[in-house]
């Protein structure tokens, strides 16, 4: 029986406990961006709220990235 192929991204966020922490925030900051959209109306706090998520979520991916990067080349520099 072939076993499910994990991604890099499963393998780092086992690995790396700061991945796991920043894979979680976002996981937060998509929750409370998903619970603005569903509202009908929005006030001008809720829009600046969203602005503001969406900044902290790419800033939380971007440092998944670098951590993933970070990660690829050091197991690239062992694999030599």
């Amino acid at each position: 029986m072939a076993t499910p192929q994990r991604s890099p991204r499963d393998i780092i966020g086992e690995a790396d406990a700061e991945y796991q922490r920043l894979a979680e925030q976002h996981r937060q900051y998509e929750a409370k961006l998903h619970e603005l959209s569903r509202s009908p109306y929005h006030s001008s706090e809720d829009l600046i709220e969203e602005i503001q998520l969406k900044k902290m979520k790419l800033h939380v991916k971007d440092e998944m990235e670098r951590i993933a990067s970070r990660v690829h080349s050091a197991r690239a520099r062992h694999s030599q």
